[in-house]
């Protein structure tokens, strides 16, 4: 069940559920502050990726094929996208499951919020699928002509949000990764995230 909160005042309260007592904690940054920047490598390897698509088909094409205003107001239509960024998140969770998508009170900041444990690929997929919001604009700038200026620019721009705004997520799924094996389930648990190995149920 996906319920919509755009006040949220404490995401821990919202990712509480029954915790298993021989869950175990996964190794992650303490707080968000900390995730974000050991996750900053991450966002600027995607920055060059963004960089380098525009550039290869700059070169490719002989000619500038994006145009300024368009790159703006793909920004603007990428930072509007970020609440569909969480519902995608949203929707890979099982329909049991209690999500709550929203903004954060008194920062610009949108979360979708579930304590529920998942298989790990699930999980994983769970994370990465606002990825479509960056790839889908940037295939679409890598084919459209090069004349298409304005449209090149607007795709770019909304492609550059959806590519690197999922950096937090690649961090995790980094850890999850890293921390987990292929048969454990994975859980938000307040700010922190848990496995729960096969032979654990």
């Amino acid at each position: 069940m996906i319920t919509v909160n755009m006040k949220i005042e404490d995401t821990a309260v919202l990712q509480r559920s029954n915790l298993p007592e021989n869950a175990t904690k996964l190794d992650t940054p303490k707080t968000l502050d900390e995730l974000m920047k050991k996750a900053l490598p991450i966002a600027g390897a995607l920055c060059a990726v963004m960089f380098a698509a525009m550039f290869l088909k700059s070169f490719l094409c002989r000619t500038m094929v994006i145009h300024p205003i368009g790159i703006v107001l793909g920004f603007l239509i990428g930072l509007l996208l970020l609440p569909v960024h969480e519902w995608l998140h949203a929707i890979v969770y099982p329909k049991e499951a209690a999500v709550t998508i929203g903004k954060v009170k008194g920062k610009l900041q949108f979360v979708a919020l579930a304590s529920y444990p998942m298989i790990r690929a699930r999980f994983i997929l769970m994370c990465l699928l606002p990825f479509v919001l960056g790839i889908v604009p940037l295939v679409i700038f890598l084919v459209s002509p090069a004349e298409a200026r304005f449209l090149n620019g607007v795709m770019f721009g909304i492609a550059g949000i959806g590519m690197v705004s999922p950096f937090p997520d690649v961090y995790n799924t980094f850890v999850v990764l890293k921390q987990s094996g292929k048969t454990d389930r994975i859980m938000f648990y307040e700010d922190d995230i848990y496995r729960i190995g096969a032979s654990e149920n």
